[in-house]
């Protein structure tokens, strides 16, 4: 990311740019999260894009403490029924549960980043949101039972949590369309057509609709919910989102879900120390902890290698595209911890599946998150790399050894440990070779356009 303080210009400005009005220093709220409390109410006019040294605030971290409590129990769910021998319940229970947490957090860190004002009235309102996802997170053991039991699919405890959630966003909106006279329409085009879905959630969600056409619906609702921007605003540039800000939202979010890995590196050693107080540290329960601290230790480093800010500075148009194609990527981070939790539960006798199929539960979200954090670098870029094919080819094929070494009898703490080596394939050749393809790539859409 860059240093803080430093202003780079979009070379395709949008046509608000010109409009943005820049609080003043004495303005109380400014900076939010600086050390100037705001007392009272500030106007909601549009951040500055190119504010120097944007970051998180205290408030948007707190809010992701309650986003990361929806992704612990997605992912704990997920291994449950995993662990019991339901694989295809559990992938369509989980990626019901990530599409919904991811959508939700999206929609709050977007409008924070273009229109947060950190006074109270919003503080207040981001209260509001937290509560709603509390109330969704509460709803998600329901959601998982039902999809595992058959019958009906229990969604109402989750699109009470989303009201909740959505009327806090509608107030923000509406605050944003009135102070913000240049936001205007793009304030009231999201209250409607957040509404309308939203309507249509508390339809499916309550009704006693037929279990298949509940997930038809959710998945032709959940791309309406990803169209929703593009038919509220049109184009990604729409509102003044700051790029190094987002990038550092969605690093920090990253890094939360990580933290699965290490919850699920947990539950998968704990039961496997010996002695009589369970002090006495075993092999598996060594290596079972090495192979999670590093698997984890990897994927952060993967991520955290491609410098997103810079080339959302640069490429503002692909908004959509850095922001929707992390859902994938935080369910990858969140699966794989999933995984491990799911090795634990086998080496301690309480799992129905085999060998291999534990090793696929980890490499499988692992792989997806590798092939994701690849595409959102070759797309947003504009630019593929042979070394890269090399790199990710590499990949695969640690995590398909991994995966052979399971069927052909080999002990599962060793095949964790090749499963672990999967994200260094990338670290290694980033260090040795790719860094420099890379600044290439970077150099070339900084350039002028003629």
């Amino acid at each position: 990311m860059a240093r803080p303080g430093r202003r780079a210009a979009a070379p395709d400005a949008p046509a608000w740019s010109g409009m943005i009005v820049r609080m003043s220093e004495s303005e109380p709220g400014h900076h939010p999260g600086t050390g100037r409390v705001a007392h009272r109410r500030v106007p909601m006019r549009g951040r500055d894009p190119e504010e120097p040294g944007r970051v998180s605030t205290p408030l948007e971290l707190l809010l992701d403490l309650t986003f990361v409590v929806a992704v612990g129990s997605a992912a704990s769910h997920f291994a449950e029924m995993l662990a019991a021998g339901h694989p295809g319940q559990a992938v369509a229970a989980f990626g019901l549960a990530m599409i919904a947490i991811s959508i939700a957090w999206i929609s709050f860190s977007w409008f924070a980043s273009a229109f947060g004002t950190d006074d109270w009235l919003y503080r207040v309102l981001t209260m509001l949101q937290m509560i709603g996802v509390v109330v969704f997170a509460l709803g998600l053991p329901a959601m998982f039972h039902s999809v595992e039991e058959g019958g009906r699919l229990e969604l109402r405890a989750m699109v009470a949590g989303y009201v909740v959630m959505r009327v806090a966003m509608v107030l923000q909106w509406r605050r944003a369309a009135r102070e913000s006279p240049p936001f205007h329409d793009v304030g009231m085009a999201n209250i409607r057509w957040t509404v309308i879905i939203q309507g249509a959630w508390i339809a499916v969600g309550f009704a006693d609709v037929p279990r298949t056409a509940t997930f038809v619906v959710f998945v032709f609702l959940s791309a309406m919910e990803l169209m929703l921007p593009v038919l509220a605003q049109g184009n990604a540039a729409a509102t003044p989102w700051h790029p190094h800000h987002v990038a550092e939202r969605y690093g920090l979010f990253a890094i939360i879900t990580l933290g699965e890995g290490v919850v699920g590196t947990v539950a998968s050693s704990g039961g496997l120390l010996g002695g009589v107080n369970g002090t006495e540290w075993t092999g598996t329960a060594v290596a079972v902890v090495v192979a999670g601290v590093g698997l984890t230790f990897g994927m952060w480093w993967v991520y955290f290698i491609t410098p997103f800010g810079d080339i959302l500075v640069h490429r503002r148009s692909l908004g959509y595209l850095f922001g929707y194609g992390h859902i994938p990527v935080f369910a990858g981070i969140a699966g794989a911890g999933a995984g491990l939790h799911v090795a634990g539960l086998y080496l301690e006798g309480h799992a129905e599946l085999g060998e291999t199929a534990v090793v696929l539960a980890l490499a499988v979200p692992v792989g997806l998150f590798l092939l994701m954090v690849y595409l959102l670098h070759t797309l947003l870029l504009s630019s593929g790399d042979r070394f890269h094919l090399l790199l990710i080819s590499g990949t695969l094929a640690v995590l398909v050894l991994a995966a052979l070494l399971a069927a052909a009898g080999v002990a599962l703490a060793v095949c964790l440990l090749v499963v672990m080596l999967a994200p260094f394939v990338t670290v290694v050749g980033y260090e040795t070779i790719g860094h420099r393809h890379q600044q290439r790539m970077l150099d070339a859409i900084a350039a002028p356009q003629n």
